[in-house]
């Protein structure tokens, strides 16, 4: 079994759970009771301030309403200045007066006493004197960064507004407060959520004990021990799920025992069976696969199980399962590449009970490959002689008919009715000819006899020859080296494919057109290659040129008396002589056959 993670852990769910919902409650309590705390301390605040504006006012309205026309009474801002500095505080930054004309009558800062006697621009204090009306706001200090409170109160005499007082308080310190009280608050959650902590994972350790204790028996179980029991710590809910659970291990150990059995025998028979074979349940799914069967399909079995059969094998695009449990022949299963091939023969065999339920299906795989190509080569080697052989036998005996009802009294059709047959005779007996050849090369006993040949000469002779049988508006063209090439080579063999090779370039090869011959040599071997500018092979044929009784174009190739074999016999000569040979064609501009041959220079020398 996977170890468990820690944060995975039902102990670690258990207590996080916990100590969340505290934490949670917590901040829920904290919250609520700091912002009423808030509230109730700026309330404070603010009432202790206002509370002394009255007597201020007071006294205000007593200077304004002196005569200042008598002498002896001292100037209206002498005595605000005085009045000012009584009323100073330690949360109060600083105090004006402004008259009913926006004058600045008097500050209770010693070191702003030069705004006195000017107008001021505050808008709140413009706003008191046209509405009459109290207003206070809190902003940030731009100097200091402290928050500080600001309050202007109109000034009214006889109910008309003379002035107003416009007072800047310190109130900061409340908001300071509060930040001790968070702090202390913080303290507070820490330590309830540590005795938290230890509580929860006490309570935790209580649920969590037995369930460990159960999973430390599965464990057990999965890897077969079922002696061992799970401690009983209580006749709670918990408790009964233990009993239930050794019980269960119980029961557990006998089947075992039955299956254990069973199991060692049908794994014997699977993995030594060469079929695969795949089992499912009664929906499909894959429930049991053995090591050929997963070899076959190129899969593992923990991927394929559970996974739909007809998915599997490839078949969910023709059949469903429920035509699979009908199906009573075999079905072949082509997995063939371009470069190999594949097929493998499925058998359908359904597992049913007593009373006739279906619990599933058997499939058993065998390998068809070799036997399906025996097979089809064998229809096509068939079918391929069949008609080769067909067609000049119904020729002949169609002219032998003639002949036999009175043709050959006519002087002159007798000897073209002989001709022909004798034709169609020569040309059964040249695909007879190259069927022994390619059976003799086949068989184990084939030889070839090498001889140290120069292979300049040599293919010069064999040109010399067709040059003077070849029609006349062909051209031959060499591009061979001055040089002798000395290489080991049998003669009679070489010269049948040299011989095929240039027979098909002449058929092929149009009015006027030109055979081109090369010899070029390479690095331990030579490449010869003979070119005509013929019709050409299309792309898609070029690689079957060197089957046997493959043609490109039949009806033209047996116009011109070919056997479809010609290509095949030089394949198999080449590959003897340890050589490869392949063709190049653009169709329309002409056919290259290429062929290699080993040759060592060094060699060479003790020949030369």
């Amino acid at each position: 079994m996977q170890k468990l993670g820690f944060f995975r852990s039902i102990h670690v769910k258990f207590v996080t759970v916990y100590l969340l919902l505290i934490l949670l409650a917590m901040q829920i309590i904290g919250v609520y009771f700091v912002n009423k705390l808030e509230e109730q301390l700026i309330q404070n605040f603010k009432q202790s301030i206002e509370g002394r504006l009255p007597l201020l006012e007071y006294s205000l309205v007593e200077e304004m309403m002196k005569d200042r026309a008598d002498e002896t009474v001292p100037p209206l801002e002498d005595e605000v200045r005085k009045l000012l500095m009584d009323f100073s505080a330690q949360d109060i930054s600083e105090v004006r007066v402004i008259n009913n004309r926006s004058i600045i009558v008097g500050s209770s800062e010693r070191s702003n006493q030069s705004i006195v006697g000017q107008k001021t621009t505050d808008v709140m204090v413009k706003r008191i004197l046209a509405g009459g009306k109290k207003e206070d706001k809190i902003f940030i200090d731009k100097q200091s960064g402290d928050r500080v409170w600001i309050l202007a109160a109109p000034i009214k005499i006889g109910g008309e507004v003379a002035g107003s007082i416009y007072l800047v308080a310190k109130i900061e310190t409340v908001f300071e407060q509060l930040e001790d009280i968070n702090q202390i608050f913080m303290t507070g959650t820490l330590i309830a959520m540590c005795i938290t902590a230890v509580l929860g994972i006490l309570v935790a350790r209580t649920i969590t004990r037995p369930i460990t204790d159960m999973k430390r028996q599965a464990v057990a179980m999965a890897k077969g021990n079922f002696s061992r029991k799970v401690h009983v710590y209580g006749d709670d809910e918990i408790g009964q799920l233990a009993y239930s659970f050794n019980h269960l291990t119980k029961k557990l150990q006998e089947a075992q025992a039955m299956t254990e059995g069973e199991r060692r025998k049908l794994s014997s028979v699977l993995s030594n069976m060469t079929d695969g074979v795949i089992a499912t349940d009664r929906k499909g799914r894959v429930i049991l696969i053995n090591e050929q069967a997963s070899k076959m399909l190129s899969v593992s079995r923990e991927t394929v199980i559970s996974q739909p059969v007809t998915e599997m094998l490839l078949l969910d695009d023709h059949y469903t399962f429920d035509d699979l449990l009908d199906q009573q022949e075999p079905i072949l299963l082509d997995y063939s590449t371009k470069d190999s091939a594949f097929i493998l023969r499925a058998n359908f065999s359904v597992i049913q009970r007593d009373t006739g339920f279906v619990n599933g299906l058997i499939v058993v795989l065998h390998d068809v490959t070799e036997e399906e190509k025996i097979e089809a080569e064998r229809r096509e080697f068939v079918a391929n002689v069949s008609h080769e052989l067909r067609t000049p036998l119904t020729t002949m005996r169609s002219y032998l008919e003639a002949l036999a009802e009175g043709a050959i009294q006519d002087k002159e059709l007798a000897p073209r009715f002989l001709d022909v047959t004798q034709n169609e005779t020569e040309r059964m007996i040249r695909l007879v000819n190259d069927l022994l050849k390619l059976s003799k090369m086949d068989s184990k006993d084939y030889e070839i006899n090498k001889t140290w040949v120069d292979f300049v000469t040599f293919f010069n002779d064999i040109i010399d020859r067709f040059e003077m049988i070849k029609e006349s508006h062909i051209v031959f063209k060499r591009i061979l080296p001055k040089e002798a090439i000395f290489i080991q080579i049998d003669e009679d063999k070489l010269t049948q494919v040299i011989d095929n090779i240039i027979s098909n370039a002449l058929k092929y090869s149009p009015e006027g057109g030109r055979v081109t011959f090369k010899v070029k040599v390479l690095d331990g071997q030579i490449e010869v290659s003979i070119s005509d500018q013929g019709l050409g092979i299309p792309k898609e044929n070029l690689e079957r040129v060197f089957e046997r009784f493959y043609r490109v174009d039949k009806a033209r190739t047996r116009r011109l008396g070919g056997t479809g074999l010609g290509l095949a016999i030089a394949k198999e000569m080449i590959g003897a002589h340890g050589g490869d040979i392949w063709a190049r064609s653009v169709e329309g501009k002409g056919t290259t056959i290429l062929f290699t041959l080993p040759y060592d220079s060094e060699q060479e020398d003790d020949w030369s």
